[in-house]
């Protein structure tokens, strides 16, 4: 009877956990465009900005750190909501003031950056439990990263062919904080793209053949022409 009971018990949680799974996997990845603050809210940002911020940004294009436009789109594509209000809330104001305001005051001021740069007003406030999973991207879709970003890239590596070794089997770019392999870059998905890897310092004809993740700038969007190499791991001795 004991075992029964198990086995029933067993079975309910599998049928939960599967539930789970499915309603995630069809749960819609949300997006600044569905909204990730108020009005309100980024009015009340504009005092704030202009005592604490406005001395080294602008929220037009114009000005020498703007953050609108292409300036905010090369820092942000690709990040999530939650991503640049941890950002804002370390660095600013710029200088030795840095983090010094209130946690409130930088919520609100995620708010009004987001507002000048085209994003529609939704229906709750940015927060960090909010906004945590909001991604930023154009209202298109991902698309590529920006030119001079730091990504990651996984794939097999080529023979050098001149300058350059090739990465082939590549897997599309991906933002990345510092140099280095990720865990799952040893059993990920593999692409179809090719890239140059360009500038590589150390030989890697021991790598050849091999599944390698590389990290690097980005020449082009979307590593069009090649990735400007700052490190090479082998993650695993078969590719694909």
């Amino acid at each position: 009877m004991v075992t029964a009971h198990r086995i029933l018990w067993a079975a309910a949680l599998l049928v939960a956990v599967l539930a789970h799974a499915v309603l995630t996997a069809q749960t819609p990845t949300k997006t600044v465009w569905d909204g990730a603050y108020t009005d309100a809210q980024a009015e009340r940002a504009q005092g704030t900005f202009s005592a604490n911020c406005a001395r080294c940004h602008t929220l037009t294009l114009e000005g020498a750190r703007p953050l609108v436009g292409p300036q905010f789109w090369q820092a942000n594509t690709q990040k999530t909501v939650g991503d640049l209000l941890k950002f804002v809330s370390v660095n600013m104001p710029n200088g030795v003031t840095a983090g010094s305001l209130s946690p409130s005051a930088y919520n609100d001021l995620v708010a009004l950056i987001l507002k000048s740069n085209g994003f529609p007003a939704g229906t709750f406030e940015v927060a960090p439990d909010t906004v945590a999973n909001i991604q930023i991207i154009p209202k298109d879709g991902p698309g590529e990263l920006p030119a001079n970003t730091l990504a990651r890239v996984v794939g097999c590596l080529g023979p050098k062919a001149g300058a350059d070794w090739t990465l082939t089997n590549a897997t599309a770019p991906q933002r990345i904080e510092k140099p280095g392999a990720a865990p799952e870059d040893a059993t990920k998905a593999l692409g179809e793209r090719t890239m140059p890897l360009k500038f590589v310092l150390a030989r890697q004809d021991a790598n050849v053949g091999k599944r390698v993740s590389v990290s690097g700038i980005l020449i082009g969007a979307g590593g069009a022409d090649g990735i400007n190499v700052s490190m090479v791991t082998r993650v695993a001795d078969t590719c694909p």
